[in-house]
């Protein structure tokens, strides 16, 4: 009679191709925790962690065209509606115990003063007051975003962008962002990335801002 003996290897040790997701069910905080420093901070892979349930993915090439270019419009719009920010890229965020989740980008604007020269989040920090996600249909990751507190998260995802605000602890969708309320953010968004396949990112922000920039001024 044959046994079948559990092999454990290091989440290190894990061959992900681009584009493809893991999720293991029951970890302990402690043990997400460890994961976290054993995978280290220069890697590839984006993480969500919520009420137990990790969430491991590698992006594709697209994937990550697409969240800079984003990026960008969001700079482009903040500084030309004169609105200050400080942007903390694909930083880890976590809920002591709950939850834990990197965003492609996000921006501090509400609390953006308190945030200048942080090198290390620290527990008492507030979350970013908006995330950005692209390819993003896990309820793991809506889940760590929602625990954290993130007022605004935006998920593009096949080429479609979705605005979910925060209201008494969960997201509802929403047409418009309250930060650029006069600006068609779910189409100009999409019609800039999309245009970014045919011309290239620099000539795609380059006819954004030449057709949008005006109208806000």
């Amino acid at each position: 009679m044959s046994v079948a003996i559990p092999i454990f290897k290091p989440v290190s040790q894990m061959q992900l191709t681009p584009g493809s997701t893991v999720t293991i069910p029951d970890v302990t905080w402690e043990e997400f925790e460890s994961i976290l420093q054993e995978l280290g901070e220069k890697r590839a892979s984006r993480i969500a962690y919520n009420q137990g349930n990790l969430e491991i993915m590698v992006p594709l090439p697209e994937h990550e065209i697409s969240k800079d270019l984003i990026s960008d419009i969001v700079k482009i719009l903040l500084k030309a509606k004169g609105i200050k920010y400080q942007p903390f890229g694909s930083t880890t965020f976590k809920k002591q115990g709950t939850a834990g989740v990197e965003a492609d980008a996000c921006f501090y604007i509400q609390n953006y003063q308190q945030m200048i020269g942080k090198r290390r989040l620290q527990p008492d920090d507030p979350p970013p007051d908006l995330a950005i996600e692209t390819d993003v249909t896990s309820k793991t990751t809506l889940g760590a975003y929602e625990a954290i507190g993130v007022p605004e998260l935006w998920i593009f995802d096949s080429g479609k962008l979705a605005i979910y605000l925060l209201k008494d602890g969960k997201y509802i969708k929403s047409e418009q962002s309250p930060y650029f309320e006069d600006i068609a953010i779910t189409q100009i968004i999409p019609d800039t990335v999309e245009r970014s396949w045919q011309v290239g990112s620099f000539q795609a922000l380059e006819e954004f801002a030449n057709l949008y920039l005006s109208i806000i001024e």
